[in-house]
């Protein structure tokens, strides 16, 4: 079993000292985020590997220390972007990202980490000359500790949408949806990049994109772990989307639970309610935030979680 922590919230960044306790009592209690029971998942036996996303591995990083050691392996899928405050209000600076990547590769070995520009936003402050000369500038930098990059273009899920609203509306800036062949051509030129420096460029989740010479991103990559492992991991491919190639994992994370604040979320329905679940949550507990589904909701006070 493979061990996802998480795509619906930045365990690494926020949640380190619960990973801990967790990891040490070798499981965590997780509710689905679709109703049902909650449920009960191993962190330690019958784990063959587990999977990090984050967009700031630096606190984080005696845990991986700790995880290794137990002869855990593991992969980071990291995020950087680079992209201008009005879309990622709070999260680390680029150079400090490339920092902490070059640090993983060197400690783990390269195969540990996966470069995610994810997702790509065209807009008036991010348009496609921009992506162009900023994604060269940010693969220049990480050349030799990545061999790949993960892209995919943001797509309106329900609070994408609201959330991208709100941030137009407070930053006076506009976004849109290229035309397919644009986001192909666009693709297709980062790919040319990317390989410049050493790396496969792979797409997430979005078929409807594809092009000769770039895959089909394996984001939960079984084959992957077990190069880190140095020994096979056997899992199904068990995609959560039309497209998706992930191998099947198991997920600790929570929705609503992330406060990066990044305008283009989709695991975040409201910002405040995010931050005050973060502020809330109990590190010695079994489940990662209050009211997942242990019948204890947090109240929401007032307008200021709107």
């Amino acid at each position: 079993m493979i061990v996802s922590a998480s795509v619906r919230t930045d365990i690494p960044a926020f949640y380190g000292p619960w990973f801990r306790n967790r990891f040490r009592a070798g499981f965590a209690r997780v509710a689905s985020p679709y109703g049902g029971p909650v449920s009960t998942v191993p962190l330690r036996q019958g784990v063959d590997g587990m999977m990090f996303w984050t967009r700031n591995i630096g606190p984080f990083l005696p845990m991986l220390d700790e995880v290794a050691e137990a002869g855990m392996p593991f992969i980071v899928q990291y995020t950087v972007t680079g992209y201008p405050r009005a879309l990622e209000s709070s999260v680390v600076g680029s150079c400090r990202s490339v920092s902490l990547i070059r640090q993983l590769a060197e400690r783990f070995g390269p195969r540990a980490v996966v470069w995610r520009y994810d997702p790509i936003v065209v807009s008036d402050l991010t348009p496609p000359a921009w992506h162009v000369n900023n994604f060269t500038a940010l693969a220049r930098t990480l050349e030799g500790s990545v061999d790949e990059v993960v892209v995919s273009f943001v797509q309106s899920y329900r609070k994408t949408a609201r959330n991208m609203a709100t941030a137009t509306q407070a930053h006076g800036f506009t976004w849109g949806d290229p035309a397919t062949e644009e986001k192909r051509q666009a693709i297709a030129r980062l790919a040319d990049i990317a390989r410049g420096f050493g790396m496969a460029l792979t797409l997430c989740t979005q078929p409807d994109l594809a092009i000769e010479g770039v895959a089909a991103a394996r984001c939960i990559d079984a084959q992957r772990l077990a190069d880190v492992a140095g020994h096979p991991i056997i899992a199904k491919t068990k995609g959560n989307r039309p497209g998706c190639l992930c191998a099947e994992s198991r997920d600790i994370g929570a929705y609503d639970s992330c406060p990066h604040g990044c305008a283009y979320c989709y695991a975040v329905n409201r910002p405040g309610l995010a931050k005050a679940r973060f502020h809330a949550h109990d590190p010695l507990a079994e489940m990662l935030v209050p009211g997942d589904g242990d019948g204890m909701a947090l109240q929401t006070p007032g307008p200021s979680l709107l």
